[in-house]
This record gives structure tokens, sequence and C-alpha cells, in this order.
């Protein structure tokens, strides 16, 4: 479980094809240190385990359902990532529950000043987007954020100085894709009360 609030940004030193997935090396400081194999990491929000240990980074595997759902499988050596460790008990609560599992990936259709910071257009299927609410949280690339306003086609986020300059979320990202993940009590609550829904035919 991870809060969305990035710790770093690391660098993809390297990737290599490993049973159909992928092997990414990433170089990093503040996330490498304390961290064991096994560990959980959060990189661009995808929840990866550690598998090896470098004085300068460590190393994950992204399995072929990473790969799909996510854009890890689009990453190349040099690209900076989103990085947090999982969140342990009794550390502060700042941004919201993060599980690490990618739901979809969407679109930075644009950007648009707003005082000191930006406002991003984030276009998104509408399958996803039934779990969005304005003011509701969702991550984008492992970053906690507030849905500024959402339509079927997408949503728009605010983004201050701060994030723009910890994260690797701001204007140079528009054209490109991102990872998303809904908070999950949403899916949770659609779980519980669909086997209560009355069929829109019998309606």
């Amino acid at each position: 479980m991870f809060t969305g609030l990035v710790e770093e940004i690391g660098t993809i030193a390297a990737l290599a094809p490993a049973d159909g997935g992928l092997r990414v090396a990433i170089r990093a400081r503040v996330v490498r240190d304390g961290l064991a194999i096994g560990d959980s990491v959060a990189v661009n929000g995808a929840c990866l385990t550690a598998v090896e240990l470098h004085p300068d980074g460590f190393v994950v595997d992204a399995v072929a359902e990473t790969l799909r759902r996510t854009t890890l499988g689009e990453a190349q050596p040099g690209d900076r990532v989103n990085l947090e460790r999982a969140l342990t008990l009794g550390a502060r609560m700042g941004g919201h529950l993060v599980q690490g599992h990618i739901d979809a990936t969407g679109t930075v259709a644009g950007a648009a000043p707003e005082g000191e910071g930006w406002i991003l257009r984030i276009d998104a299927d509408a399958a996803l987007m039934r779990y969005v609410v304005e003011k509701g949280s969702i991550a984008v690339d492992g970053v906690s954020l507030t849905v500024a306003s959402r339509d079927g086609a997408g949503l728009t986020i605010a983004l201050i100085p701060y994030t723009t300059a910890a994260t690797t979320l701001g204007p140079g990202r528009v054209g490109g894709r991102v990872n998303l993940e809904v908070d999950l009590v949403a899916k949770y609550i659609e779980a519980l009360v669909a086997p209560y829904q009355v069929p829109r035919e019998a309606q």
C-alpha cells in the first residue's frame, strides 16, 4: 500500500527481457536507502518488487500483465520515473490509499497555466471514468491528486509548483500516456452493489 506521495524521481538505467516480461534496473538514492530484496516499490504508480539491489539503485521485474496494463512496456533507458516505497504503519497519510494496481492508462491531452501551477487534461476510457468523481482522489503515474473536473471522456487535475518539481508530471507530458489508478473505494462499492442492481431491460 502506498500514499501517492512521490519520494524521488529515479532514472531507468537498463531494460532486459525476462520470462515474457521485463527486468528493469532503476537508479535511485532516496528510495534505495533501507530497501531490501522483496520490498515493494511503486514505479510510476505500479507496485513492483525489488529483486536485486545495487549501490546506486535496484532492479524490479515487470511481468506480462504489468506491461499490458501500464506504460512500462514503452519505457526506455534514461526515462525518469516516480518512486515511492511502501507505506509503513504509523506513517502520516498525506495522500490517499494507493494500491499500486494500475487500472488503465490515459493520455495527457492538454495543459493550461493557472497562476503558478498547471491544469492538465487527461483523456481516459469511459469504462474507467465511471469510478472518477469531482474532488475525488486519483493516482496519476503514482502521484496522489484531486480530480478538479470530469466528463465522460476524461478529467482535469491541478498541479501546484511543488508537484511539477518533485514528480514527472507537468506540461511537458502533453501527448504522453500515464498510468491511472482510481480510488479503490469506488471499485469495492460497485462490486458490493452489483448483485442488487436491477437489469436495465427489467426497469
